[in-house]
């Protein structure tokens, strides 16, 4: 795949947030491992949720910006991208090379989808607005919620695992636009 300047700030952005997964492995082991889809999709509706109450209010009381709540957003839909496949357990059962093999392969299928469908709509995602890319997040999670009480279910829609990675590449586009940080 070559690399271009979208793919280069789309690695840039989920370098981020693969080292903070690891230092959280680190810390944490993978605690995560025992969250059901439900509770991942909660967690991610949280940040989803910060993110934009963060671009309606002045006055923010704590001291974290857009940024870090989008890398939630995209470790906590890698983590249950992985949860998907691996199922859900009752003890953490993953070490750090373990996890890292699996977060790297589901980023790669996020990435070729990105690249599949950043062809097909021209980078047209360069000309929205952070909030319009916030307010697509949270309807994907709405829809994913919807998917869960019907048991995973869908007669003419993607399934959830599509709508994790669009909401990985949708906050990756928001990373970007806001501007790439170390």
């Amino acid at each position: 795949m070559e690399e271009t300047n979208t793919i280069k700030q789309y690695n840039a952005v989920i370098g981020q947030c693969r080292s903070l997964f690891i230092n959280k492995m680190k810390d944490y082991g993978s605690a995560w491992r025992i969250l059901r889809l439900p509770s991942l999709t909660d967690q991610i509706y949280i940040k989803a949720q910060r993110i934009r109450g963060l671009q309606e209010n002045a006055v923010h009381l704590i001291d974290e910006d857009e940024r870090a709540e989008f890398i939630g957003i995209i470790n906590y839909a890698l983590m249950a991208l992985i949860q998907i496949d691996k199922g859900i357990t009752t003890v953490p059962d993953l070490d750090l090379d373990e996890a890292l093999a699996l977060y790297d392969a589901k980023v790669e299928e996020a990435r070729s989808l990105m690249v599949a469908k950043n062809h097909d709509y021209g980078e047209v995602w360069r000309e929205m607005r952070v909030s319009s890319l916030t307010d697509i997040i949270l309807q994907k999670l709405l829809r994913v919620k919807q998917i869960e009480d019907n048991e995973g279910k869908t007669l003419v829609s993607e399934g959830i695992d599509a709508n994790y990675q669009d909401m990985i590449n949708y906050a990756v586009f928001a990373m970007i636009l806001l501007g790439i940080r170390d």
